[in-house]
């Protein structure tokens, strides 16, 4: 068939990553500039939290994932003869497609009949997760792999990300969507952030904590009442509250009337967190491969 590799940016639970054998290639994280550590392999969610939690003026930096992390993932298969698709968070938050797409151009030089497809899959966190579980599914009810591939590239399109954030400060550091944090920090407010096509806007703002939770659902009801709700696979992302996540969860479903797919919903880890500090929340949304 194929094997499914995925950076380390998709957080989907190492419970799922172990049932559908997904091999994972780790970025990193450094609290100083100097030292690294290997995502979910060096330190855990929960430490790099803690870490943020306990140190409030410090702003993390993640670092994408080598090319010799790649290039040894994909041989494995490689020399067995097996297609491999492989998917990295959006370019606007790293490097990770360049290096993998590096990796795959070496390995071609010493296997030239090796057939790895790289997919930018122009999320993370939670919406990568579920861009890799509906080629999973595809994978386990036997499509083939060219099917498999038009068919991703359309869930791709149709995946957003809506959140919020416990501060703006994150957001400000991380530079790379720093437009969306300064237009709300002018007014003193929170923003609603949309992520789609690779790329983020703003939602909506808000000041309070609760009712910046309610305009996410909003904005998220709207998408998915335009696009048929019956056509999507939700699920939540939440940070250092786990207690929060679990009260957004029942939330979500009461307010938009979905079921959440419970095994994607994802504490959002390290890459992500780094720009959204420990306290975000929000949802993410893809269409269900048989409907595109």
């Amino acid at each position: 068939m194929f094997k499914i590799v995925s950076d380390s940016a998709c957080d989907l639970s190492q419970a799922y990553i172990n049932e559908n054998d997904i091999d994972i290639v780790p970025l990193s994280v450094s609290f100083d500039g100097e030292q690294y550590f290997l995502d979910g392999v060096d330190i855990t969610r929960n430490e790099c939290y803690q870490k943020m939690v306990d140190n409030p003026k410090t702003y993390p930096k993640t670092s994408l994932p080598s090319v010799d992390l790649y290039y040894k993932t994909f041989e494995k298969y490689v020399k067995e003869d097996i297609p491999i698709v492989c998917f990295t968070i959006s370019l606007i938050f790293s490097g990770s497609y360049n290096s993998a797409r590096n990796a795959k151009e070496l390995i071609l030089e010493e296997y030239p009949n090796a057939k790895i497809h790289i997919i930018d899959s122009k999320q993370n966190t939670v919406t990568q997760g579920l861009i890799v579980d509906q080629m999973v599914k595809m994978k386990k009810n036997n499509l083939p792999l060219e099917t498999a591939l038009e068919k991703i590239e359309k869930v791709i399109a149709s995946a957003r990300i809506f959140f919020t954030v416990g501060s703006l400060d994150y957001l400000q550091m991380g530079g790379r969507i720093g437009k969306v944090a300064a237009a709300a920090s002018k007014i003193d407010v929170k923003p609603v952030i949309i992520m789609k096509d690779g790329d983020i806007c703003l939602g909506g703002i808000g000041r309070n904590r609760n009712k910046l939770k309610k305009k996410v659902l909003e904005v998220a009801d709207k998408y998915l009442t335009e696009n048929g709700k019956d056509n999507f696979v939700i699920s939540v992302g939440y940070g250092y509250d786990a207690s929060e996540g679990v009260s957004f969860m029942n939330q979500l479903e009461e307010t938009l009337n979905v079921k959440l797919q419970s095994e994607t919903n994802v504490a959002i880890g390290i890459v992500s967190g780094v720009h959204t500090g420990p306290h975000p929340i929000g949802l993410g949304v893809v269409k269900k491969y048989e409907t595109v």
